[in-house]
């Protein structure tokens, strides 16, 4: 099993299909760069063993990535990363958040949490600098405007910096958040504290 994809874990023990659990982590490793155009995703029945799961359970997350148009093939050469189908990319500058964007625009901004909890990810911990066994808030969340679904935001926190993060339950702002029990302020440190993926829906 190449290396990129020894991070993939599946829990059980929660509400989420583990197709879809898979789904999100291969999309995310695609946004992130990690599996860049070109690159094969392992055979189904080969990652299927590697995680514990059934056969089924990886072809739906291959195929719901085959209907995104971020992979492609099928056959003997196995699935390939494509590059990612243009798309207009939301307008959020890189220190305002959404809830700012939407108070500004006359909206109400709304959150639905997907997911929150406090993990260890070897991938985090090298894009912050931290050791390998460093935990994170991991919060994956559709963002919405006067009730509409705008965005899907994958984010992590780096608790070694902002360990008041880790009682966050993912609703509101995560920069108010920062700023009243973090202490941190727009343009400071907190650019080090998060690091954030978001896809318009």
């Amino acid at each position: 099993m190449p290396e990129e994809f020894a991070s993939l874990q599946l829990n059980t023990e929660i509400s989420q299909p583990l197709w879809r659990q898979l789904y999100m982590q291969l999309d995310d490793m695609l946004n992130s760069g990690v599996l860049r155009e070109g690159a094969s995703l392992p055979p189904e029945r080969d990652l299927a063993e590697a995680l514990g799961v059934s056969r089924s359970t990886v072809k739906r997350s291959y195929d719901q990535l085959r209907h995104d148009q971020r992979v492609g093939g099928r056959g003997r050469g196995g699935s390939v990363v494509r590059r990612p189908p243009e798309r207009v990319a939301p307008t959020l500058g890189p220190l305002r958040g959404f809830t700012e964007e939407m108070r500004e625009l006359g909206k109400v901004a709304t959150t639905r949490v997907l997911e929150c909890a406090i993990v260890s990810d070897r991938r985090m911990a090298s894009i912050f600098q931290r050791p390998s066994n460093a935990q994170f808030l991991h919060v994956a969340r559709v963002r919405e405007a006067d009730g509409v679904p705008m965005t899907r935001e994958l984010a992590w926190y780096d608790l070694t910096l902002a360990p008041d993060m880790a009682t966050w339950d993912g609703s509101g702002s995560a920069y108010e958040r920062l700023r009243a029990f973090c202490k941190l302020e727009l343009g400071g440190a907190e650019q080090s504290v998060e690091a954030i993926l978001s896809s318009p829906l």
